[in-house]
Protein backbone atom coordinates (compact mmCIF):
# COMPACT_ATOMS: atom_id res chain seq x y z
CA UNK A 1 0.00 0.00 0.00
CA UNK A 2 1.14 3.81 -0.38
CA UNK A 3 2.20 5.56 2.45
CA UNK A 4 -0.04 7.89 4.31
CA UNK A 5 -2.66 7.52 1.20
CA UNK A 6 -5.92 5.87 2.59
CA UNK A 7 -8.26 5.30 0.14
CA UNK A 8 -11.63 3.04 0.04
CA UNK A 9 -15.42 3.16 -0.35
CA UNK A 10 -18.66 3.07 1.73
CA UNK A 11 -19.19 -1.00 1.86
CA UNK A 12 -22.21 -2.74 2.93
CA UNK A 13 -22.53 -4.21 6.60
CA UNK A 14 -24.92 -6.57 5.25
CA UNK A 15 -24.79 -9.58 7.80
CA UNK A 16 -22.75 -7.90 10.89
CA UNK A 17 -20.62 -5.18 11.51
CA UNK A 18 -17.89 -7.30 11.43
CA UNK A 19 -18.38 -8.14 7.72
CA UNK A 20 -17.52 -4.42 6.84
CA UNK A 21 -13.63 -4.59 6.95
CA UNK A 22 -13.89 -7.92 4.36
CA UNK A 23 -16.07 -6.44 2.44
CA UNK A 24 -13.15 -3.49 2.02
CA UNK A 25 -10.18 -5.78 1.80
CA UNK A 26 -12.01 -7.14 -0.91
CA UNK A 27 -12.01 -4.46 -3.15
CA UNK A 28 -8.28 -3.45 -2.20
CA UNK A 29 -9.14 -0.68 0.10
CA UNK A 30 -7.12 0.41 3.18
CA UNK A 31 -9.75 2.72 4.26
CA UNK A 32 -13.39 2.38 4.70
CA UNK A 33 -17.12 3.48 5.74
CA UNK A 34 -19.84 2.04 7.14
CA UNK A 35 -23.31 2.52 9.38
CA UNK A 36 -23.09 0.37 12.24
CA UNK A 37 -27.07 -0.03 12.13
CA UNK A 38 -29.68 0.21 9.35
CA UNK A 39 -29.61 4.20 8.67
CA UNK A 40 -33.27 4.20 7.21
CA UNK A 41 -34.31 3.17 10.91
CA UNK A 42 -34.47 4.99 14.19
CA UNK A 43 -33.67 2.09 16.65
CA UNK A 44 -31.65 -1.01 15.97
CA UNK A 45 -30.71 -3.75 18.57
CA UNK A 46 -27.92 -3.22 20.55
CA UNK A 47 -23.99 -4.75 18.74
CA UNK A 48 -23.56 -7.85 20.49
CA UNK A 49 -20.28 -8.37 22.30
CA UNK A 50 -19.27 -11.25 19.75
CA UNK A 51 -19.85 -8.93 16.65
CA UNK A 52 -17.88 -6.02 18.43
CA UNK A 53 -14.67 -8.61 19.11
CA UNK A 54 -15.10 -10.41 15.22
CA UNK A 55 -15.22 -6.17 14.14
CA UNK A 56 -12.12 -5.41 16.01
CA UNK A 57 -10.20 -8.34 15.21
CA UNK A 58 -10.90 -8.26 11.37
CA UNK A 59 -10.38 -4.50 11.38
CA UNK A 60 -6.37 -5.60 12.64
CA UNK A 61 -6.22 -9.03 10.75
CA UNK A 62 -6.77 -7.32 7.47
CA UNK A 63 -4.58 -4.79 7.96
CA UNK A 64 -6.77 -1.75 8.73
CA UNK A 65 -6.29 1.16 10.97
CA UNK A 66 -9.21 2.66 13.45
CA UNK A 67 -7.71 5.84 12.30
CA UNK A 68 -8.91 5.29 8.41
CA UNK A 69 -12.65 4.17 9.13
CA UNK A 70 -15.18 6.91 8.88
CA UNK A 71 -18.78 5.45 9.55
CA UNK A 72 -21.90 7.74 8.86
CA UNK A 73 -24.70 7.99 10.59
CA UNK A 74 -28.38 7.50 10.08
CA UNK A 75 -30.01 9.86 7.50
CA UNK A 76 -33.00 10.65 9.05
CA UNK A 77 -31.05 12.20 12.04
CA UNK A 78 -31.39 16.08 12.31
CA UNK A 79 -29.57 18.05 14.92
CA UNK A 80 -30.67 21.01 13.92
CA UNK A 81 -33.73 20.11 14.25
CA UNK A 82 -36.62 23.28 14.87
CA UNK A 83 -39.09 21.23 17.22
CA UNK A 84 -38.10 20.34 20.73
CA UNK A 85 -39.46 16.24 20.13
CA UNK A 86 -38.30 15.52 17.10
CA UNK A 87 -34.98 17.24 17.81
CA UNK A 88 -34.59 15.11 20.84
CA UNK A 89 -35.22 12.12 19.19
CA UNK A 90 -32.46 13.14 16.97
CA UNK A 91 -30.22 13.71 19.57
CA UNK A 92 -30.61 10.19 21.35
CA UNK A 93 -30.47 8.42 18.21
CA UNK A 94 -26.98 10.45 17.43
CA UNK A 95 -25.67 9.74 20.76
CA UNK A 96 -26.58 6.02 20.39
CA UNK A 97 -24.44 6.17 17.47
CA UNK A 98 -21.73 7.62 19.07
CA UNK A 99 -21.93 4.93 21.57
CA UNK A 100 -21.90 2.47 19.21
CA UNK A 101 -18.18 3.60 17.97
CA UNK A 102 -17.23 3.67 21.08
CA UNK A 103 -17.88 0.39 21.25
CA UNK A 104 -16.23 -0.56 17.99
CA UNK A 105 -13.24 1.37 19.06
CA UNK A 106 -13.83 3.77 15.92
CA UNK A 107 -13.13 7.39 16.54
CA UNK A 108 -14.75 9.10 14.03
CA UNK A 109 -18.66 9.35 12.91
CA UNK A 110 -19.32 11.52 10.07
CA UNK A 111 -22.85 13.09 9.57
CA UNK A 112 -25.11 15.27 7.81
CA UNK A 113 -25.66 19.14 10.05
CA UNK A 114 -29.01 19.18 9.68
CA UNK A 115 -31.95 21.05 8.15
CA UNK A 116 -33.83 24.11 9.86
CA UNK A 117 -36.92 23.61 7.82
CA UNK A 118 -37.77 26.71 7.36
CA UNK A 119 -38.89 28.02 10.56
CA UNK A 120 -36.17 28.98 12.36
CA UNK A 121 -33.02 31.19 10.67
CA UNK A 122 -29.75 29.36 9.43
CA UNK A 123 -27.71 30.76 12.90
CA UNK A 124 -30.35 29.29 15.35
CA UNK A 125 -30.08 26.13 13.40
CA UNK A 126 -26.32 25.86 13.29
CA UNK A 127 -26.19 26.61 17.19
CA UNK A 128 -28.88 23.89 17.50
CA UNK A 129 -26.50 21.77 15.69
CA UNK A 130 -23.67 22.44 17.63
CA UNK A 131 -25.63 22.45 20.91
CA UNK A 132 -26.72 19.07 19.60
CA UNK A 133 -22.73 18.16 18.95
CA UNK A 134 -21.98 19.36 22.59
CA UNK A 135 -24.40 17.18 24.35
CA UNK A 136 -23.21 13.78 22.77
CA UNK A 137 -19.60 14.45 23.22
CA UNK A 138 -20.41 15.09 26.75
CA UNK A 139 -21.54 11.37 27.45
CA UNK A 140 -18.66 9.72 25.00
CA UNK A 141 -15.25 9.92 24.91
CA UNK A 142 -12.36 9.05 22.18
CA UNK A 143 -14.71 10.08 19.02
CA UNK A 144 -14.59 12.81 16.93
CA UNK A 145 -18.00 14.49 15.43
CA UNK A 146 -16.94 15.05 11.74
CA UNK A 147 -19.42 17.29 10.04
CA UNK A 148 -19.81 16.87 6.96
CA UNK A 149 -20.47 19.72 4.33
CA UNK A 150 -23.62 19.14 2.38
CA UNK A 151 -24.80 20.85 -1.40
CA UNK A 152 -27.17 23.13 0.27
CA UNK A 153 -30.64 21.32 -0.82
CA UNK A 154 -33.67 21.84 0.39
CA UNK A 155 -33.02 23.66 4.00
CA UNK A 156 -30.01 22.04 4.83
CA UNK A 157 -27.68 23.81 6.29
CA UNK A 158 -23.39 23.13 5.96
CA UNK A 159 -22.97 24.09 2.03
CA UNK A 160 -20.90 27.23 3.19
CA UNK A 161 -17.53 26.91 4.87
CA UNK A 162 -18.34 29.82 6.97
CA UNK A 163 -21.47 27.55 8.24
CA UNK A 164 -19.26 24.64 8.88
CA UNK A 165 -16.98 27.32 10.74
CA UNK A 166 -20.01 28.65 12.66
CA UNK A 167 -21.17 24.99 13.93
CA UNK A 168 -17.50 24.35 15.02
CA UNK A 169 -16.93 27.74 16.77
CA UNK A 170 -19.80 26.96 19.51
CA UNK A 171 -18.66 23.28 19.95
CA UNK A 172 -16.59 23.34 23.30
CA UNK A 173 -14.57 20.37 22.77
CA UNK A 174 -12.59 21.34 19.38
CA UNK A 175 -10.18 18.36 19.81
CA UNK A 176 -13.36 16.24 18.97
CA UNK A 177 -15.09 18.32 16.00
CA UNK A 178 -13.87 18.21 12.67
CA UNK A 179 -15.03 18.53 8.79
CA UNK A 180 -15.55 15.75 5.97
CA UNK A 181 -15.40 17.45 2.50
CA UNK A 182 -17.51 15.67 0.16
CA UNK A 183 -16.26 16.66 -3.16
CA UNK A 184 -19.93 16.16 -5.12
CA UNK A 185 -21.65 18.19 -2.46
CA UNK A 186 -19.15 21.27 -2.25
CA UNK A 187 -19.03 21.70 -5.87
CA UNK A 188 -22.55 21.75 -6.40
CA UNK A 189 -22.46 24.51 -3.53
CA UNK A 190 -20.89 26.54 -6.07
CA UNK A 191 -16.89 25.77 -4.97
CA UNK A 192 -15.75 24.93 -8.14
CA UNK A 193 -13.51 21.87 -8.25
CA UNK A 194 -13.68 21.70 -11.77
CA UNK A 195 -11.40 24.33 -12.64
CA UNK A 196 -7.62 23.55 -12.03
CA UNK A 197 -6.89 27.43 -11.56
CA UNK A 198 -9.13 27.61 -8.22
CA UNK A 199 -8.25 24.12 -6.68
CA UNK A 200 -5.76 25.91 -4.21
CA UNK A 201 -7.70 28.61 -3.37
CA UNK A 202 -10.58 26.61 -2.55
CA UNK A 203 -8.53 24.74 -0.12
CA UNK A 204 -6.68 27.99 1.15
CA UNK A 205 -10.29 29.51 1.96
CA UNK A 206 -11.14 26.56 3.66
CA UNK A 207 -7.69 26.67 5.96
CA UNK A 208 -8.97 30.59 6.40
CA UNK A 209 -12.74 29.94 7.63
CA UNK A 210 -12.55 26.76 8.84
CA UNK A 211 -8.81 25.48 9.44
CA UNK A 212 -6.79 22.85 8.05
CA UNK A 213 -6.44 20.70 11.43
CA UNK A 214 -9.77 20.21 11.41
CA UNK A 215 -10.53 17.95 7.68
CA UNK A 216 -10.73 14.87 9.04
CA UNK A 217 -12.14 12.72 6.45
CA UNK A 218 -13.27 12.93 2.10
CA UNK A 219 -15.89 12.00 0.55
CA UNK A 220 -14.59 11.35 -3.17
CA UNK A 221 -17.75 11.74 -5.41
CA UNK A 222 -18.06 13.51 -9.09
CA UNK A 223 -20.94 15.22 -9.71
CA UNK A 224 -24.04 14.14 -12.03
CA UNK A 225 -25.10 18.00 -11.33
CA UNK A 226 -23.67 21.42 -12.49
CA UNK A 227 -21.89 23.84 -10.52
CA UNK A 228 -23.66 25.89 -7.85
CA UNK A 229 -26.85 23.49 -8.62
CA UNK A 230 -26.93 22.84 -4.93
CA UNK A 231 -28.45 19.40 -5.67
CA UNK A 232 -26.85 16.09 -4.53
CA UNK A 233 -26.48 13.04 -6.98
CA UNK A 234 -22.83 11.28 -6.78
CA UNK A 235 -21.03 10.56 -10.47
CA UNK A 236 -18.72 8.18 -10.97
CA UNK A 237 -14.48 9.54 -10.78
CA UNK A 238 -14.68 11.24 -13.84
CA UNK A 239 -18.23 11.02 -15.42
CA UNK A 240 -19.62 13.91 -13.90
CA UNK A 241 -19.21 17.79 -14.15
CA UNK A 242 -15.96 17.67 -12.03
CA UNK A 243 -14.04 15.98 -14.27
CA UNK A 244 -10.83 13.31 -13.77
CA UNK A 245 -8.52 16.16 -13.48
CA UNK A 246 -9.40 17.15 -9.99
CA UNK A 247 -9.47 13.64 -8.94
CA UNK A 248 -5.77 13.49 -10.32
CA UNK A 249 -4.85 16.80 -7.88
CA UNK A 250 -6.06 15.79 -5.08
CA UNK A 251 -4.29 12.71 -4.90
CA UNK A 252 -1.11 14.62 -4.87
CA UNK A 253 -2.16 17.14 -2.26
CA UNK A 254 -0.54 16.64 1.33
CA UNK A 255 -3.93 18.16 2.83
CA UNK A 256 -5.65 14.43 2.00
CA UNK A 257 -2.76 12.41 3.63
CA UNK A 258 -3.48 10.26 6.89
CA UNK A 259 -7.05 10.59 6.46
CA UNK A 260 -9.87 8.33 5.29
CA UNK A 261 -10.56 9.19 1.63
CA UNK A 262 -13.69 7.20 0.83
CA UNK A 263 -15.72 7.08 -2.01
CA UNK A 264 -19.69 7.15 -2.48
CA UNK A 265 -19.85 6.82 -5.95
CA UNK A 266 -22.96 5.04 -7.50
CA UNK A 267 -20.81 1.65 -9.13
CA UNK A 268 -19.83 -0.60 -6.13
CA UNK A 269 -18.95 -2.73 -9.10
CA UNK A 270 -16.30 -0.92 -10.11
CA UNK A 271 -15.22 0.62 -6.65
CA UNK A 272 -11.64 -1.73 -7.13
CA UNK A 273 -11.22 -0.11 -10.43
CA UNK A 274 -11.50 3.44 -9.04
CA UNK A 275 -9.13 3.01 -5.62
CA UNK A 276 -6.64 1.17 -8.20
CA UNK A 277 -6.79 4.70 -10.68
CA UNK A 278 -6.65 6.76 -7.49
CA UNK A 279 -3.51 5.13 -6.65
CA UNK A 280 -2.04 5.61 -10.27
CA UNK A 281 -2.57 9.64 -9.91
CA UNK A 282 -0.66 9.55 -6.43
CA UNK A 283 2.67 7.63 -8.25
CA UNK A 284 2.68 9.05 -11.26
Amino acid sequence: MIDNIFVGAHVSAAGGVENAPLNAKAIGANAFALFTKNQRQWVAKPLGESNIEKFKQNVIENGFSFDHILPHDSYLINLGHPETEALEKSRAAFLDEMQRCEQLGLKLLNFHPGSHLRKVSESECLKTIAESINIALDKTEGVTAVIENTAGQGSNVGYKFEQLAEIIDQVKDKSRVGVCIDTCHAYTAGYDFASIEKYNDIWNEFDNIVGATFLKGIHLNDSKKELGSRVDRHDSLGEGFIGIDFFKLLMKDERVKNIPIILETPKPEIWADEISLLREFYVK
